[in-house]
C-alpha cells in the first residue's frame, strides 16, 4: 500500500464488527419472527434458522465486500477491504475465502482476530488466507495559507 493509505487496527475493526452485528440483527430478527412468530424455542437447526442466520448473512456480507469493498461498519469508518498485493477490490472467490476464514479465526478462542492487534499490516488470519487488508485513506490536514476552493466564502 502507498503512503496515502493506512491499515485499520484491531479496535476500529472491532467497532465495525459491532455496527455490522447490529445491522445483521436488524435483518435477521424480523425474519425469525416472520418465520416462527412469537415461539421462544424454535426447532433447533431448522431449515429457516440455517437460511436466515447463516446463509443470508454470509451472502449479504460477501456481496457487500465485492460490490463496495466494505460492510456498513467499515463504511462508517471509511475503511475498505482490498487485495493486499494489488490494492484492487476483492474478487468474489477471495471474498468467499475471507468469509470462510472467519470460522478458522474463531475456533481457537478468536486468536485469529486478536492477531490483528499484533500484525504489522493489521491482518487477521482470515485476511491472510484471502491475501486481503483493511485500509483507509490517511487524513491530511489542510495546508495553512492555501487559497479556498472556488466559490467558497473568504474570511
Amino acid at each position: 500500500m502507498d503512503a496515502s493509505t493506512r491499515y485499520v487496527g484491531f479496535w476500529a475493526r472491532f467497532l465495525a464488527f459491532v455496527i455490522d452485528s447490529v445491522c445483521v440483527l436488524l435483518l435477521t430478527v424480523p425474519l425469525m419472527f416472520a418465520v416462527y412468530g412469537q415461539a421462544t424455542s424454535p426447532t433447533p437447526f431448522a431449515l429457516g434458522d440455517i437460511l436466515i442466520n447463516i446463509v443470508l448473512p454470509a451472502v449479504v456480507v460477501i456481496a457487500l465486500w465485492v460490490a463496495f469493498g466494505a460492510t456498513p461498519g467499515k463504511m462508517a469508518l471509511g475503511a475498505t477491504i482490498v487485495d493486499a498485493g494489488t490494492g484492487a477490490p476483492l474478487t468474489p472467490a477471495k471474498a468467499v475465502v475471507r468469509y470462510l476464514g472467519y470460522f478458522l479465526s474463531i475456533i481457537p478462542l478468536c486468536a485469529g482476530f486478536a492477531w490483528i492487534a499484533f500484525d504489522k499490516r493489521k491482518q487477521g488470519w482470515h485476511d491472510k488466507l484471502a491475501n486481503s487488508v483493511v485500509v483507509r485513506p490517511v487524513r491530511t490536514p489542510p495546508v495553512s495559507g492555501s487559497s479556498p476552493a472556488p466559490g467558497a466564502p473568504r474570511s
